[in-house]
């Protein structure tokens, strides 16, 4: 009983660890943990691409270049020309971009003592704020700036209807925004928060065995065993969300990029 009543105060701790904190200056006018992360995951995915660039060869070996090949060609074959459609070579190079920068800042958060990028708000809000001035862009260019505008409404519906189509897709538009920046932030911070929860559990159980052991403390210490698998098995899933998240920010770029370009819609 001891163990879980120190349990709320330390989820709190935990909780407060992943608020924004300043690196240079401040919240203002500064540099956030997350910032710099999200600044260091793309100093990585540089080193990647050079790496990758440099090791490319007419027969790839290795698991580091297969591996990176396996999933460029996914991006290309699942997201560019599943989603984008005849247009895809246009979009491939940001769309394959987005989602190693994703991926790469969502594994960094899973690194102990590492922040994901994509753990802050405000990271993920500039992410979503370059994909969608990304597909905006190429809406106005192949539409021109009114009939992008006009295209919101869709054809066939009468005045005054239509006036009341446009101004909810102009809606739903903007909501576009921030439904990629929230769906990225809530899920990489969830994990990060259920992981910390558990591992918090495993060593409140194990601190009395650590100070001092002895058989008691060596019994009590047992809950620890069965936190620390969960924690195990919470991080494998976790893995995979992180794969997942970056999978489902890019398709929906690709998505909003189809829609954006398409002649009637």
């Amino acid at each position: 009983m001891d163990a879980f009543a120190k349990l709320p105060d330390a989820i709190a701790e935990l909780v407060a660890e992943f608020s924004s904190t300043p690196v240079v200056g401040d919240l203002n006018v500064g540099l956030t943990q997350y910032s710099l992360w999200l600044l260091i995951a793309g100093v990585v995915l540089l080193a990647v691409i050079f790496a990758f660039v440099k090791k490319q060869s007419l027969a790839p070996k290795g698991f580091f270049v297969n591996g990176v090949e396996w999933v460029i060609e996914y991006v290309e074959d699942d997201i560019a020309k599943g989603v984008v459609g005849s247009n895809w070579r246009q979009h491939f190079p940001f769309l394959a971009t987005l989602f190693f920068f994703i991926l790469i800042n969502n594994f960094i958060g899973l690194v102990p003592g590492m922040k994901p990028g994509t753990g802050a708000i405000g990271c993920t809000a500039a992410v979503a704020l370059v994909s969608f001035i990304y597909f905006l862009y190429f809406g106005v260019k192949k539409h021109g700036l009114f009939g992008y505008l006009k295209s919101l409404a869709p054809a066939g519906v009468s005045f005054p209807m239509n006036i009341f189509v446009w101004v909810i897709e102009v809606f739903s538009l903007l909501l576009r925004l921030v439904t990629l920046a929230v769906r990225l932030f809530c899920n990489m911070f969830a994990g990060h928060i259920v992981m910390g929860s558990f591992a918090i559990m495993a060593s409140i159980f194990a601190q009395p065995l650590l100070a001092h052991f002895s058989a008691m403390n060596a019994v009590g210490a047992l809950p620890s065993v069965a936190w620390v698998l969960i924690l195990l098995i919470i991080y494998a899933v976790e893995l995979i969300v992180a794969f997942v998240q970056a999978y489902v920010f890019t398709v929906l770029s690709a998505v909003y990029i189809q829609i954006a370009e398409a002649d009637a819609h």
